[in-house]
Order: C-alpha cells, then sequence, then structure tokens
C-alpha cells in the first residue's frame, strides 16, 4: 500500500505540482481519483478533506493537507534524502532566499498573467467546448510579456541555468503544471521571443520526474 494518498489527478495543475515533487523524491503515492465534473470535489466527504472544495488534498498516515505549495514543502521537508533532492535549499539561507524570492514570484507575477490563458485555451475549450475570449488572451499576453521580459533580464544577467542559481528547485518547479499546458497551445511561440527563458524551459522539462508527470496531464471532454 502507498505511504501517502493524492486526491485528485495530473489532470489538476496543482495536483500535478505536488505529484512532481513526490517524483523528484522518490516517494510512492497513491492517486485518489476526484469527479471534478459530477462535483465530487464539493461533496461532503471531499469537504471533510478540504473544507475549501479544491483539488488537491494530501494523505501521510494521519496527517491531511491541502492547498498545492503546501503539500509541497510538506513532502520536500519530510522525504528529501540528500542535498541533491533538497528542492528549497534549507540548508543555505541564501540560496533558501533566492528560491523563495522567485517562488512568490510565479505565485503572485507569472501565475496571475498565464492563467486566464490556461482556461480560455486549454480549460474552458475541453471542458465546456467554448473558444477562447480573444480580449481575455490579448490582455493576459501583454501581462505575461512583461513579466517575461524581467524573467529573461534576470536568466541573461545572472547567466544561472535556474531561477534561484545553478541547481533546479521548488521555484523552477513551481513554474511547470502551468506552464506546460500554455505550451500545448499557439502561444508556445511567445516563449521564442525569449531565448534565456525557452533555454530554462527546456532544462525544466528534461526533469524525468516532470516528463513523467506530463504524460498524464492532458486535460479532455
Amino acid at each position: 500500500m502507498a505511504p501517502v494518498k493524492v486526491f485528485g489527478s495530473a489532470v489538476f495543475a496543482n495536483a500535478a505540482r505536488v505529484m512532481a515533487c513526490l517524483e523528484e523524491v522518490g516517494v510512492e503515492y497513491e492517486v485518489v481519483e476526484v469527479d471534478y465534473m459530477a462535483k465530487e470535489h464539493k461533496g461532503l466527504k471531499h469537504l471533510a478533506r478540504n473544507p475549501f472544495g479544491q483539488i488537491p488534498t494530501f494523505q501521510d498516515g494521519d496527517i491531511m493537507l491541502f492547498e498545492s505549495r503546501a503539500i509541497a514543502k510538506y513532502v520536500l521537508r519530510k522525504y528529501a534524502k540528500s542535498a541533491q533532492d533538497d528542492l528549497l535549499r534549507e540548508g543555505n539561507p541564501e540560496e533558501a532566499a533566492m528560491v523563495d524570492v522567485w517562488t512568490e514570484v510565479e505565485a503572485h507575477q507569472y501565475l496571475p498573467a498565464m492563467a486566464p490563458i490556461f482556461y480560455e485555451c486549454v480549460v474552458y475549450p475541453a471542458r465546456l467546448g467554448t473558444t477562447p475570449n480573444k480580449k481575455v488572451v490579448d490582455e493576459s499576453l501583454e501581462k505575461l510579456k512583461k513579466v517575461l521580459d524581467v524573467y529573461e533580464a534576470h536568466l541573461s544577467s545572472t547567466k544561472s541555468k535556474y531561477l534561484a542559481g545553478d541547481f533546479f528547485s521548488f521555484a523552477d518547479l513551481n513554474h511547470f503544471p502551468f506552464t506546460f499546458h500554455i505550451m500545448t497551445t499557439t502561444h508556445a511561440s511567445l516563449f521564442g521571443s525569449y531565448p534565456h527563458v525557452k533555454a530554462w524551459w527546456e532544462r525544466v522539462m528534461a526533469r524525468p520526474s516532470l516528463k513523467k508527470i506530463s504524460a498524464h496531464m492532458e486535460i479532455k471532454a
């Protein structure tokens, strides 16, 4: 029996974040499907796991957690077996600070610009059969370009392979789920205008853990 459970499959971007961390530290886990279209996530059973009725939730023995970034940090802190697995870099305050900075940037700058594109071009067409709202997408693309300008300048000036330094970290991993989905759309070409960002993303996606999880992330009707 798997030692931990993830409630919600990799189809859900935030669940994919948690699974990627589990793969990085080599922890066996069980995926428990939650039927979103049947609103199972709003049922009493799931609400007992997450009072906000969102996906994913996570169980490790007697502990039940929700909020994917918090779950991911728990996994990395508890199960990292070596310094190489320490994606939070907590053994080095300066490196940990840089990981924190770019983790916050992803949450408060990068994702808010990208999320509307994700929903309009990936989720809604697959789930609802709708056509993307051009106005929403265009406005979000302009916001995303400004964010990518900062990323390009940062990666260019520091000459680092990854966002927090020359090491793959939780900051990089956090960008994986939503960027992966955007890269399945016609807007993937935007990254071609940012050579350092494009090279960084290619390094991120070369991780075996992310290749494995991405194979299960397609959103279908």
